[in-house]
């Protein structure tokens, strides 16, 4: 089965935000059977579940669950592997994050990024997909922390959100959100997201450099074209995220959206130990753990963002994935 990966540069981030906090990961890493050794060597990848249990066992230790928001305190570009460097070369941070959204997959697959304007400024959203676990919060929180900083980094000033945007319940202790964030936040929200001001986003940074960019852009566009070659699961699942609440999307529906036929669909699929009903069942269950985890979320509209037409085939299904109803899973939530 393919898994989902992680890149050393992002997980070498992870490592020294957890270290600051005094988690000793060395230790955890030999725990939890990862190569310590692996952080140093570019190329190397992380199993994303594995990242998933260094951050559970990360809060643990450390007794501390807003861990994450250490990532702030990383500032590098190296952080996001070749990524970082395109989006430093861009004229201004908007055309940033096209890149960092373009590129996305090369820093960690688990993440879904998209960038779009509104009508109060432009918005980053983020989603993070776990693979045989739900993904931890800490990890999401870690990515808004790092950007935000990255951008005052890149721009030398205190860029300040309109909005900041937090899935699941605020915490007892505000005060790290507050001291990172530094702007309203909004819990229990639909997605995780950065609202920036407009003039912040359009504004020329100080290391854009037209040419350098183009070269970055080769070099991003070479590892994703070599990474992604045979990575088309990772694909239909962020399809079928786009599509489920349209209703069950049909295998041809998701080889269009790929732009392949669905013999081709089928055949890469197979070549990578998978198929296409099982990512289906596997993606709607991710999903609906991470929806009940959603307190503003009806059973009844769960089902529906699931694509299920009727909600008793989405009660069976819930049956068979977790041994329990919907709603005795969101009551031990």
């Amino acid at each position: 089965m393919s898994e989902r990966t992680t890149s050393s540069s992002w997980a070498s981030g992870i490592v020294a935000a957890l270290e600051l906090g005094g988690v000793d990961c060395r230790s955890l890493f030999t725990q939890l059977g990862l190569d310590y050794a692996a952080l140093s060597d570019a190329d190397a990848r992380f199993a994303q579940d594995g990242m998933t249990r260094l951050w559970q066992l990360a809060v643990q230790a450390s007794g501390n669950p807003a861990i994450g928001l250490n990532m702030a305190k990383i500032q590098r570009p190296s952080a996001f592997n070749v990524v970082g460097y395109a989006v430093m070369s861009s004229r201004n941070l908007q055309e940033g994050f096209a890149r960092l959204v373009r590129y996305q997959r090369i820093i960690a697959e688990g993440a879904d990024l998209s960038f779009r304007p509104t009508a109060e400024g432009y918005e980053l959203v983020l989603a993070i997909h776990g693979d045989r676990l739900p993904s931890a919060r800490q990890s999401a929180e870690a990515s808004l922390a790092h950007s935000l900083a990255f951008c005052r980094w890149l721009t030398g000033k205190t860029v300040r959100p309109r909005l900041v945007s937090l899935m699941g319940a605020a915490p007892e202790n505000l005060q790290p959100y507050q001291e990172v964030f530094q702007c309203p936040l909004k819990f229990n929200a639909e997605h995780y997201a950065l609202l920036f001001e407009r003039a912040d986003l359009d504004a020329p940074l100080p290391s854009a450099n037209e040419a350098l960019a183009q070269l970055h852009d080769r070099f991003a566009g070479d590892y994703l074209a070599r990474f992604s070659g045979s990575r088309v699961t990772h694909q239909v699942r962020q399809a079928l995220c786009r599509l489920l609440p349209q209703g069950e999307p049909k295998r041809e529906a998701v080889a269009q959206a790929l732009l392949l036929s669905e013999r081709t669909l089928q055949r890469r699929l197979q070549d990578e130990g998978n198929s296409y009903q099982h990512l289906l069942d596997d993606t709607r269950r991710e999903l609906a753990g991470q929806y009940l985890g959603q307190a503003n979320l009806t059973l009844l509209e769960i089902s529906y963002l699931l694509g299920f037409s009727d909600p008793s085939n989405f009660f069976r299904a819930f049956r068979r994935w977790f041994d329990t109803t919907p709603g005795e899973y969101r009551a031990r939530l």
